[in-house]
């Protein structure tokens, strides 16, 4: 629990992931995931009752919980759910929006863009092969099981992705901090959008942004730019950018 390379490497070796906390393990289930086991103490045991099925339960004190975990596990339970097999890309470019995502190798980041996309309306999300497990128990976590609730799949081939996208008959739209790009809100939107995200630090590759239809940016105060604030996180540019991007379905 406390080895992050460890579980990141396990985990999908395995076949498994974790959920934390009631809402997520129902939201698990719901979608599909098999439960394995689960970890809980006995305040919580009673209001998942009706969902563990026979899953193999454990029963530990708040006190051994916190031990195990390496903090208070305030949600008190963790379910050890079974991974589904991941589609290919081409199972979801029969969808009309997508994000694909570069090399975001932070899971909160992964987990919050995936809550943007699923609460905005977006139907997936593409990832690069280095991109973060959205699986990972913090991305799980961050994103209060909006994992669970938009299909998305891993790319093979980072450096014909795109190409792939575009023969699928979607429109690239690169996302930049460059003002000289096109405004997210007035870009002509195709009928099929893939907008692309970049890394946390260095944004989207060179390849990509040359690669991509159309760069697109979120206008920033002139203020701001002033005064050196020339650019978003990447969770808060995603909710902007996932929001211009629906204004058109």
């Amino acid at each position: 629990m406390r080895d992050v390379e460890l579980r990141k490497s396990l985990e999908a070796e395995r076949g498994l992931f974790l959920a934390e906390g009631e809402k997520v393990i129902r939201r698990a289930i719901g979608a599909g995931y098999p439960i394995r086991s689960v970890l809980t103490t006995q305040r919580w045991l009673e209001s998942l009752a009706d969902v563990l099925g026979d899953a193999t339960v454990y029963v530990a004190s708040d006190e051994v919980m916190a031990g195990i975990a390496g903090f208070p596990v305030h949600r008190g339970a963790m379910a050890s759910m079974a991974r589904l097999p991941l589609p290919p890309v081409d199972k979801l470019t029969g969808l009309r929006r997508l994000l694909v995502l570069e090399d975001l190798v932070d899971h909160g980041n992964v987990g919050a863009i995936f809550r943007c996309a699923a609460a905005l309306g977006v139907e997936g999300v593409i990832l690069s092969p280095r991109c973060a497990d959205p699986l990972y128990r913090r991305s799980v976590k961050v994103s209060m099981g909006a994992v669970f609730s938009i299909p998305y799949a891993r790319m093979s081939d980072w450096f014909d992705g795109l190409d792939q996208l575009r023969k699928a008959g979607f429109q690239t739209l690169a996302l930049t901090p460059d003002q000289e790009a096109t405004s997210i809100d007035q870009v002509e939107l195709g009928e099929r959008v893939a907008l692309l995200l970049g890394s946390e630090g260095d944004g989207l590759s060179s390849h990509w942004l040359a690669e991509a239809d159309v760069p697109v940016c979120i206008p920033m105060s002139a203020a701001a730019m002033a005064a050196g604030v020339d650019s978003l996180n990447v969770v808060a540019a995603a909710a902007i950018a996932c929001h211009g991007l629906m204004r058109a379905t």
